[in-house]
């Protein structure tokens, strides 16, 4: 189920709220492209500023548009462990594939707090759970050891691995076998964490250029290496630009410049500086996407 190339998709905004037919044709790119699978709602797709009403919303317009031609990995993680359940509850009933949870932010809980988060919601709900560990954002990791516990867990079936450390991945790799699937959360680990087990990329980068991405994975499971390795280093200067700032402020504007967003982002982020927007310029057009 949780195979390739999976696009953490952006939320499209117009004079502050959700761009419905801009993101409906974003969902229509995505998959005429040959992506793998989508997750609406996640860090990219600007979650914490999205209302309970918008975020149900946003998941049911993504299934809609869908219509099961790839699989939805609905975003339904909170740091209060309530919200997580009221929101894994609805992608559940919704019709998504599974739900994206990460780890609880600002509360930095304990392993057996991350443990038990996880357990009630795995236990009060028959989705796929896929666990999104993001240091970077949250302030606490999820060692390789509780993942090793959660995944005894029936429907806890995967993990977005976004510590950007291979590592820690491989450990995982090691103590989980085959009970779940390990997906990179960072476009610059993909193709090495492929290589030593993992099964694919929830990307930033996608929201991009799909087809390169999907076709990076394609590759490698053809066993094609050499092909695989020249799209990841194709890819890296376009993900190396996405990070210029804060994501996803640099891949929103990337998509603006393609000419299919407005590009607003919800504060308190806040549009690119002019420098680093020239830059991410340049890449772009260097890449082809833009003249």
């Amino acid at each position: 189920m949780f195979k390739g190339a999976i696009t953490a998709i952006v939320t499209p905004f117009k004079n502050g709220q959700l761009d419905e037919a801009a993101y409906r044709e974003l969902i229509e790119f995505q998959v005429q492209s040959g992506i793998h699978g989508i997750v609406p709602c996640g860090t990219t797709g600007e979650s914490p500023t999205l209302s309970h009403a918008e975020h149900k919303r946003v998941v049911e317009t993504c299934i809609d548009q869908v219509k099961k031609r790839v699989v939805v990995i609905a975003g339904s993680g909170s740091n209060n462990t309530a919200e997580a359940l009221e929101l894994t509850k609805h992608a559940q009933a919704a019709g998504a594939d599974a739900a994206l949870m990460i780890t609880p932010y600002y509360n930095k809980p304990t392993q057996e707090g991350l443990y038990q988060h996880y357990k009630t919601v795995a236990s009060q709900t028959k989705i796929p759970i896929v666990v999104y560990n993001v240091p970077g954002r949250t302030s606490v990791n999820l060692l390789p050891e509780t993942v090793a516990r959660l995944a005894e867990l029936p429907n806890i079936v995967g993990l977005k691995d976004a510590t950007g450390d291979l590592k820690q991945g491989c450990k995982t790799l090691e103590l989980c076998g085959d009970k779940i699937t390990v997906l990179s959360g960072d476009d610059f680990t993909t193709f090495p964490l492929l290589c030593v087990g993992g099964m694919g990329v929830i990307s930033v980068v996608s929201n991009v250029v799909p087809g390169d991405m999907a076709g990076m994975c394609n590759a490698f499971f053809k066993g094609d290496l050499a092909k695989a390795r020249e799209l990841h280093y194709k890819m890296w200067p376009l993900i190396e630009a996405m990070f210029f700032e804060t994501n996803p402020v640099p891949v929103k504007t990337a998509v603006k410049m393609m000419g299919k967003i407005t590009g607003e982002v919800r504060q308190p982020l806040w549009v690119m500086s002019a420098p680093n927007e020239e830059k991410l310029r340049q890449v772009m057009q260097k890449y082809g996407l833009i003249k």
